[in-house]
């Protein structure tokens, strides 16, 4: 560098600026080549390259190996006559910190001495002695996240179970198998679980393990997956957790991360957005599934169903004394059953309203008794008990494909019909409704195809064996529905189909060719309810319109909590309706984000080939 009069890194700068001038110019390659190789920096450049060149073939070797110990022996000199201004500077320049660890990695350096000196081996060492390892974690308050077991034949602590993303997981240091001999200096040998959690207790800060390892430690080749809980969960109330604190709570369409699957019965995951690195302890699919099985047989009076089966009660209980080595949770021994109640699927099955009079038909017609399997259970018979957990994917439409089908869902009286008509008003180009089919004779006026699909009896019949329509039901000796045809000839259209629906209907929606996104309709407090709806009127029991009443306005949000309570599972976005223009501004942009934006969706949606 001494070579050039500019510094390396602005020899740099100045190759690179020069490089933008010469392609910004409308020159021909020869001059830009002639200035490039005459130009200053280049040559400077050159220098540089050389010199080091020099350097590396010389193969310098230090001149004092010991540069520390004589920088030792002249501090002592400059001690005995430290007299002199100068001699007080060097001798501070020599005591700094930095400068003797520049001279300790200079003596490093020169004696090549790279390697640790590790003590010999003692020659009295038993052939059957383990391996052992010391671990030293410091918590600086955070879980160990990790859980330790009492071996109930041999009596040895082994750690149990490694939480994803915990201290002990990031270190590395600590495998589920290791058999702890020491804590703390304290041995382990005849302890119960709860003697170890008193020491871990006293102790802070680092805490040092002396374990033998596992001899094979266990592969975790599982894939990432993401799931949608299709069901509440809380350790706190689950007796058969092994540890509670290490428990994760979630709620019906939380999106979590599962992590670890290595326990047949505890699965580890995250919930999304990631706010910790530290996963919880969650039940499996099959354990929460044969739970949910159980309760909800055994709530059920003794009747046979072909939709319900019994699956095999478990072949082993767990006996284990685990527990957690954050010292705040105890792991339990065996399993139990849960007391919280099954909510069993609703048993109503509500029929179809297309327009505004017809939407009465939905609250007059239920059946608790004479229902298909298919009408009770449309998919998978009681999906909740079939998977509480529904893998999703990040699904984003292609400008190519179809657009996403829009459902909206919400109680009767809360504006969702409303909001409908306003938004295909907005864009009728864009939104179109789905047109239904009905089996009474056309007015004067109707069109087929355009205000109604006009059919027979039969052929309306022979559709609903088919499982072709979405929802249907009876008004005044007709038959009405809407078909799976009509919101796919919408589709296909290229339009973006929007339709209303019954709750009891989402299980028809949610397929691979219609991708629907379900937008929960909800109503606003009773008090702003009575402000915004004055003037408007409802459609009673009794067919006619009135007024709305207080009992309305309390019915809409009871119902509103019911299905909220049933079904947010499957609800991809909620409108709460404060004001129809303000939520139907909200609703044309959630339909943008539905067509334009990623989105969780079922993983079956993208492996149609896997659908039984």
């Amino acid at each position: 560098i001494a070579l050039c009069p500019l510094g390396l890194s602005e020899i740099l700068t100045n190759v690179v600026e020069e490089v933008k001038v010469s392609i910004s110019r409308d020159i021909n390659g020869a001059d830009i080549l002639y200035s490039l190789l005459n130009a200053p920096w280049l040559q400077s450049l050159l220098k540089v390259y050389e010199c080091l060149q020099q350097y590396l073939q010389r193969n310098p070797s230090p001149f004092l190996p010991y540069a520390s110990g004589l920088s030792q022996e002249v501090m002592s000199d400059l001690r005995m006559s430290a007299s002199s201004p100068d001699a007080r500077e060097l001798l501070i320049l020599l005591r700094n910190p930095h400068m003797q660890a520049v001279l300790s990695a200079h003596d490093t350096v020169a004696q090549k001495d790279f390697e640790p000196v590790l003590p010999p081996l003692p020659d009295n060492i038993p052939e059957e002695e383990e391996a052992m390892r010391i671990v030293c974690l410091v918590k600086n308050k955070q879980p160990l996240g990790a859980t330790i077991k009492r071996n109930e034949i041999t009596g040895e602590i082994v750690v149990a179970r490694v939480i994803h993303g915990g201290l002990a997981d990031r270190s590395g240091l600590l495998y589920a198998g290791d058999k702890l001999v020491e804590v703390n200096g304290h041995s382990v040998e005849g302890l119960e679980p709860e003697q170890i959690i008193q020491i871990l207790a006293q102790s802070h800060g680092t805490i040092v393990f002396k374990l033998v390892p596992i001899s094979e430690r266990p592969v975790n080749s599982q894939t990432m997956m993401y799931v949608r809980a299709m069901t509440d969960y809380s350790p706190q109330q689950d007796p058969a957790i092994p540890c509670a604190d290490a428990g994760m709570a979630f709620r019906k369409g939380d999106i979590l991360e599962i992590v670890d699957q290595t326990d047949f019965l505890w699965w580890q995951a995250r919930k999304l957005p990631n706010t910790s690195c530290c996963a919880g302890l969650i039940p499996s699919a099959n354990l929460l599934k044969r739970r949910k099985q159980r309760e909800f047989w055994w709530s059920q009076p003794l009747q046979p169903h072909t939709c319900v089966k019994i699956s095999p009660e478990l072949t082993h209980k767990f006996k284990e004394d685990m527990m957690a080595i954050d010292e705040k949770c105890v792991e339990t021994e065996e399993l139990r059953e849960e007391e919280d109640g099954f909510s069993a699927l609703n048993q109503g099955l509500y029929l179809a309203g297309f327009r505004r009079s017809l939407r009465l038909c939905r609250r007059k017609s239920r059946s608790s008794h004479q229902q298909s399997c298919y009408a009770r259970c449309p998919s998978s018979c009681y999906s909740a008990l079939a998977s509480p957990y529904e893998e999703v994917v990040r699904y984003q439409r292609h400008p190519e494909d179809r657009h996403r089908l829009i459902v909206l869902i919400g109680p009767s009286g809360v504006g969702v019909n409303e909001l409908r008509r306003r938004l295909i008003e907005i864009n009728p180009k864009i939104f179109q409704g789905a047109v239904p089919h009905t089996t009474r004779p056309p007015k004067s006026y109707e069109e087929n195809g355009r205000e109604y699909h006009f059919v027979t009896k039969e052929l309306f019949e022979n559709m609903i064996h088919s499982n072709r329509f979405l929802e249907y039901g009876e008004y005044k000796g007709h038959l009405y529905g809407t078909s799976i045809d009509s919101v796919k000839e919408v589709l296909e259209n290229g339009k973006i189909c929007i339709i209303d629906l019954e709750p009891q209907g989402i299980q028809g929606v949610r397929t691979h060719e219609l991708k629907a996104y379900i937008i929960f309709i909800k109503p606003s407090s009773i008090i702003r309810m009575k402000q915004t709806r004055k003037s408007a009127r409802i459609i009673t029991d009794y067919y006619v319109n009135r007024p709305f009443k207080e009992e309305d306005f309390q019915e809409m949000e009871e119902m509103a909590k019911k299905v909220e309570a049933q079904y947010c599972q499957f609800f991809d976005h909620v409108i709460v309706n404060d004001s129809l223009q303000d939520s139907c501004v909200q609703l044309l942009t959630a339909v943008r984000r539905a067509q334009d934006e990623p989105q969780w969706v079922p993983a079956l949606w993208l492996r149609p080939a896997e659908e039984s």
